[in-house]
């Protein structure tokens, strides 16, 4: 069977409702889920190179990852790296992430978020305001989703409401790589109303 590990959205954590859910739905099928903590008490300086880092250190043998958004893009970087991962499922995975999400900071606070090496975001798991360095931003840069190209078998399962990340966005990912199964959902970024779904189609792909 392997290992699982779950992989929490941006300020998210381990607690989260879909992290959550999950390990308790995949108990049932004998599944031992691990929640990881990508913010490792310090969310100032967090960058997808140490999330990615953090996850590879972790493996041990063949493991299916669940990433959540973007969760579900380090999940992408981290298969592309390591022959550990045997099979991937990505809820509404952050492809196109600075193309989406920079636009809704708008110039301002791009423009303070360089100049003072800080940017305030609300941090969803730990419920207030934390402090994000820039480097997280010229890190994400030096990612491009057209070099994720190895062929493990992939469930991408995505909201057609979403207002965070657009389905668009794992459309076109989908669109060239054979290996990927995209479920399209009636739901939003936070797919809280749809985890029953969700769960019966992890369980169905992983044949548990």
């Amino acid at each position: 069977m392997g290992d699982y590990i779950y992989l929490h959205g941006f300020a998210s954590g381990p607690q989260s409702y879909k992290g959550q859910w999950l390990r308790s739905h995949l108990q049932l099928h004998g599944v031992d889920l691990q929640l990881l903590d990508l913010n490792q008490g310090d969310f100032a300086h967090l960058t997808l190179t140490r999330q990615i880092h953090q996850v590879l250190d972790q493996l041990q043998g063949p493991t299916t990852l669940i990433g959540s958004s973007l969760g579900g893009l380090t999940a992408a970087w981290i298969a592309q790296r390591s022959a550990h991962i045997q099979r991937l499922i990505l809820l509404a995975p952050a492809f196109q992430f600075l193309q989406q999400w920079l636009p809704r900071l708008g110039p301002e606070q791009l423009h303070e978020w360089e100049t003072s090496g800080w940017l305030s975001i609300y941090h969803y798991g730990w419920q207030r305001q934390e402090r994000l360095h820039h480097q997280f931003l010229t890190d994400a840069q030096r990612y491009h989703d057209s070099q994720l190209n190895r062929p493990v078998p992939t469930l991408i399962l995505h909201g057609n409401r979403d207002e965070v990340i657009n389905i668009q966005a794992s459309q076109r990912h989908g669109a060239h790589r054979p290996w990927i199964t995209l479920q399209d959902l009636d739901t939003d970024h936070g797919m809280a109303d749809a985890m029953e779904v969700i769960g019966q189609a992890i369980t169905d792909f992983c044949q548990l």
